[in-house]
């Protein structure tokens, strides 16, 4: 669990995780990233009162959220990863159990992630449309993009290598380069069409990010080409390598619709030999229409 400045949230996120029912013992680590809002004061207290369950990792300066990923994870030393952020919450007591009840069950899974209730800041709350998440998928599938919601999932615990601790420090995020990690050598997810937790939507960081269309898309490509250099992914460069020019896609069209036509073009330059021309050229001269008309 990793937290700054969430002191409305995150005792609700913590009763959350000890409220779960399970025949096997569970270690909350939390993350405290040096909150100046009381946060730090509310996991101190939880920690007395439950110093066999909680284990606190109280930072000494803001690390940012993706050093406070890298730190916290590092620390946690059971079989199962399970995340749920400050702000985030789980709903479903038996969440964990029914979870390492699957993986324990089928040693081909490595990931076990379930459906999700979204809050919105106006009290709004609706279900997450799963239409198009497949029930089994694999690391050809998740490299295409990320749809496995952080506050439902549950890993094995293959620590990260020092190579990927190292560039997923200055990140806003680090859930979907581990699964990356996790899936590389052929495991497979599982997803449980169940309700088990609630992500609060056009929070904090994500919502932050969401304001620009090209920034997430920044990130993403910069994860993918450290994917693509790690010697670990090796075996899936030919992924890497087409998810990369999917996101460079993307990335030239978000860059057009916001009149950022220098960055489009070079991009655009740079997909010329990489992809159809025909489809390359309909999509660049779209997203230029589409950015001319919100100018």
């Amino acid at each position: 669990m990793l937290t700054y400045n969430q002191k409305d949230f995150i005792a609700q996120a913590i009763d959350g995780v000890l409220m779960q029912e399970t025949n096997f013992p569970v270690t909350l680590v939390i993350g405290e990233d040096y909150s100046t809002d009381g946060t730090r004061e509310i996991c101190m207290d939880y920690e007395k009162k439950f110093p066999d369950k909680i284990k606190l990792i109280l930072n000494e300066k803001n690390l940012g959220l993706g050093a406070n990923y890298v730190k916290t994870l590092s620390a946690c030393g059971h079989k199962y990863v399970a995340i749920c952020d400050g702000d985030d919450y789980w709903t479903d007591p038996l969440k964990l159990q029914k979870q390492v009840d699957f993986l324990e069950n089928n040693p081909g899974f490595d990931i076990v992630f379930t459906n999700n209730e979204n809050l919105y800041p106006s009290g709004k709350i609706d279900i997450r449309d799963t239409n198009k998440i497949p029930e089994v998928s694999s690391f050809v599938d998740i490299v295409h993009g990320n749809y496995v919601a952080s506050v439902t999932v549950i890993f094995r615990n293959q620590p990260l290598p020092e190579s990927m601790k190292e560039w997923i420090k200055g990140l806003p995020f680090g859930d979907w380069p581990t699964y990356l990690w996790i899936l590389k050598d052929g495991g497979k997810v599982k997803f449980i069409n169940e309700v088990t937790a609630v992500y609060r939507k056009d929070f904090g960081t994500s919502a932050k990010l969401r304001e620009s269309r090209f920034k997430m898309g920044e990130i993403n490509l910069y994860i993918l080409r450290n994917l693509k250099a790690d010697l670990h992914f090796q075996n899936r460069k030919k992924e890497l390598r087409k998810s990369m020019v999917n996101y460079k896609k993307g990335l030239m069209a978000s860059y057009n619709i916001e009149n950022r036509h220098l960055s489009s073009f070079l991009i655009f330059a740079d997909l010329f030999f990489k992809m159809s021309k025909k489809n390359l050229l309909k999509a660049y001269l779209y997203s230029l229409k589409r950015g001319f008309k919100n100018a």
